[in-house]
């Protein structure tokens, strides 16, 4: 099976989140999304100190009803720092018949540099990029840290970069849905309207808990 892994803080989860994973489930074959909220994201501070339970809840909620996709707390099982690599090789010891896609925007892969132990990424699972509005990867050989690149190859063509150990980084345009969650915060938090943004049952789940106005 293909299976497409998406980390995220999803705090909130929002439709651009959903559009992007039903992209690459269509357009790269996945059998399977599996959304990974990050207990403890490395390189930035948690906005409003939302708890782990409160963000996945809302993400079970807002993939209720698709089979495609599905929820894993693993990092938060884990504990620590949540680093992709430490994510992808448990799925990988998990998965060892199943092929992994690493999902991200383009904005995360035009700073992949700075994530840890970065390199090692590309041997256990392929990417798949999904360009974020304003910020287009024109040059995705030039994107890729200096180190790495003698170990890729690049074709136009497919918009792929294919990796010496059969791994590939593929690219895709999507629907470009400019939806920021410090957005939705900051609405939510000034009690106004977050429709159309976010899925109905998250939306009444904010509400109702009142997320982004008390756990701050």
């Amino acid at each position: 099976m293909n299976i497409g892994l998406m980390g995220g803080t999803f705090n909130p989860v929002h439709l651009a989140h959903l559009r992007i994973a039903e992209e690459a489930r269509e357009l790269c074959g996945l059998d399977r999304v599996v959304f990974i909220p990050a207990a403890d994201p490395p390189h930035k501070r948690l906005a409003g100190d939302v708890p782990f339970v409160l963000r996945c809840e809302m993400v079970r909620r807002a993939i209720a009803g698709n089979p495609a996709f599905e929820l894993s707390d693993i990092e938060g099982q884990r504990g620590g720092k949540s680093y992709s690599i430490d994510t992808i090789e448990a799925f990988h010891r998990q998965q060892t018949l199943d092929r992994l896609f690493f999902i991200i925007g383009s904005d995360s892969f035009l700073e992949i540099g700075l994530w840890h132990r970065y390199a090692e990424i590309f041997r256990l699972c392929s990417l798949i990029v999904v360009e974020r509005p304003g910020r287009p990867v024109s040059d995705p050989l030039a994107a890729l840290p200096v180190a790495i690149r003698p170990e890729f190859s690049y074709t136009q063509a497919a918009r792929r970069l294919e990796h010496a150990t059969g791994t590939s980084i593929q690219f895709i345009t999507g629907c470009p849905l400019d939806i920021s969650s410090s957005e939705i915060r900051r609405l939510a938090a000034e009690r106004h309207s977050i429709t159309y943004l976010v899925p109905l049952e998250v939306e009444a789940y904010i509400k109702k808990q009142r997320i982004y106005t008390e756990c701050q």
